[in-house]
C-alpha cells in the first residue's frame, strides 16, 4: 500500500465512525481515493445513502482531519496503522463485510495477523463477582499455557482479570480499545494497558486522542468477535455489553461459549440465556481448546475419585453389595442377593475377608467398619 493510500484511510478514521456500513459500502464501490476526494473538495456531489444533514456533518469532520499529524502522534506513542490487504492484516476481519474496520491502530511488537490465528476472546461483566474474576483469570492463564492468545476489551471486571491471568502465566494477550490506543481507558487500567502494550498488543479503530462513547464500546465488540476463533462469556447480566460480543460471534460463525454461575446470580443470567441457546457450556481452558482447537485436542475425561472397592472384581463387588449393613448374613442369603451359587459366595467372602471388607460372625458374615464406609460412599455417588 502506498503512503497516499495509507494516509487516505487514516483520514477516513477521523470522518467515518467504526462499523459504519454505509461508509464501508462507499469504499467498496468507489474506492478510498474517490471517497476522500468527495469528502474533501467543495462543489462535488454527495455520496449516496446519507441525508444532507449527515453529509454536512461528515464534511465538517473532514475539514478537521490531519492524517499526517495522526500518524506522527501514533508513531511517537509506539503505534502503527494496519490496513486491509497488507501482510499484518488479519483476514478474518473481512468477515465483517462493509462493517470491516478501515484499519487498526496497533501498539506492541508482535504481528497482529499471526496472533489472531490462534486467539480466543474472554469477556464479561465490569462489576463482576469474586467468582467471576477468579474464573476469568484461571481460564485465561490456562489458555495462555495451551499457547492461545487471550483477547478482551481492557475494561474493569472480567476483561481486566482475563488480561492479568494471561500475563501472569507469561502468555499473550490483546486489548481491543474503544478509543485511541495512545490514551488508555479506563484510566484506572493505564498501568495494565501499558503492560499489555509491552508484552502483547493494544488495538483500536479510532485515531490518536479519540475518546470512547457508549456506541463505540458496542461497535468495538464486533472486532473482538471477528478477531478470534471463539468467545467465552464468564459473567453477564441480561443487558451486558459482553452479550453483544457473543451474538456477533454467533453471526460470524464463531464458537460461542459460556461459564455458568449460580442460578440465583443476576450477573450470570445473560450467560445462562446464551447456554439455553446455541452457546456451549465450558468450565476450563481444556474444554475451550477442545472446541476451538485442532482435531485431537480433547479435554480430559471427567471422572470421580477411584475408591478401593472399585478395584474389586465384579463378582466380589456383587457379593459385597449383597451383605446387609446392620447384621450378619448367612452364605445362602448372600448368594441369593448376589445372584450366584452358595459355593461362589463363600469363595468371594473369604477373598473379601483377606482384603478387610468382611468378618466371620459364627455361621454368618458381616461387613467391617471399613467396608460399611466404602459401600456408603459408593452408593452416594450413584
Amino acid at each position: 500500500m502506498s503512503d497516499g493510500d495509507l494516509l487516505a484511510r487514516i483520514f477516513l478514521t477521523r470522518v467515518i465512525e467504526p462499523g459504519d456500513e454505509t461508509g464501508g459500502r462507499w469504499l467498496r464501490e468507489y474506492g478510498t481515493a474517490e471517497v476522500v476526494r468527495r469528502l474533501s473538495e467543495d462543489g462535488v456531489a454527495a455520496l449516496p445513502g446519507v441525508s444532507e444533514t449527515r453529509w454536512a456533518g461528515l464534511r465538517a469532520r473532514a475539514r478537521q482531519a490531519d492524517p499526517e499529524r495522526d500518524l506522527a502522534i501514533a508513531r511517537e506513542a509506539g503505534a502503527r496503522f494496519v490496513v486491509p490487504g497488507t501482510v499484518e492484516w488479519p483476514a478474518q476481519l473481512d468477515d465483517l463485510g462493509d462493517a470491516r474496520p478501515l484499519g487498526l491502530w496497533v501498539r506492541g511488537r508482535p504481528g497482529l495477523r499471526m496472533w489472531a490465528l490462534k486467539a480466543v476472546a474472554v469477556v464479561g461483566a465490569r462489576a463482576c463477582t469474586e467468582y467471576g474474576a477468579h474464573m476469568a483469570a484461571t481460564l485465561a492463564a490456562g489458555l495462555a499455557e495451551h499457547g492461545w492468545v487471550v483477547v478482551s476489551g481492557g475494561a474493569y471486571g472480567i476483561d481486566g482479570a482475563a488480561h492479568r491471568g494471561a500475563l501472569g502465566a507469561g502468555g499473550a494477550t490483546v486489548a481491543v480499545l474503544a478509543c485511541g490506543v495512545d490514551r488508555p481507558y479506563p484510566r484506572g487500567h493505564t498501568e495494565l494497558i501499558n503492560r499489555i502494550a509491552e508484552q502483547g498488543l493494544v488495538v483500536g479503530e479510532l485515531p490518536p486522542g479519540e475518546h470512547p462513547t457508549p456506541s463505540r464500546f458496542v461497535l468495538r465488540n464486533r472486532v473482538i468477535a471477528a478477531l478470534t476463533r471463539g468467545t467465552v462469556v464468564v459473567e453477564a447480566a441480561l443487558r451486558s455489553g459482553s452479550l453483544v460480543t457473543a451474538r456477533a460471534a454467533q453471526r460470524l460463525g464463531r464458537f460461542t461459549m459460556g461459564i455458568p454461575g449460580p442460578a440465583t446470580s443476576g450477573l450470570s443470567t445473560g450467560v445462562h440465556e446464551l447456554l439455553r441457546g446455541e452457546a456451549v457450556l465450558v468450565t476450563d481452558a481444556a474444554e475451550v481448546v477442545e472446541l476451538v482447537g485442532d482435531m485431537g485436542e480433547l479435554a480430559p475425561a471427567r471422572r470421580g475419585p477411584v475408591l478401593p472397592r472399585d478395584l474389586l472384581e465384579p463378582a466380589a463387588r456383587r457379593v459385597l453389595a449383597a451383605l446387609p449393613g446392620n447384621r450378619p448374613a448367612s452364605p445362602e442369603e448372600v448368594a441369593r442377593g448376589a445372584l450366584t451359587s452358595e459355593d461362589e459366595a463363600i469363595a468371594r467372602l473369604y477373598e473379601l475377608r483377606a482384603l478387610g471388607y468382611v468378618e466371620r460372625h459364627g455361621d454368618g458374615w458381616k461387613l467391617t467398619r471399613q467396608a460399611m464406609i466404602s459401600v456408603r460412599d459408593g452408593r452416594s455417588r450413584c
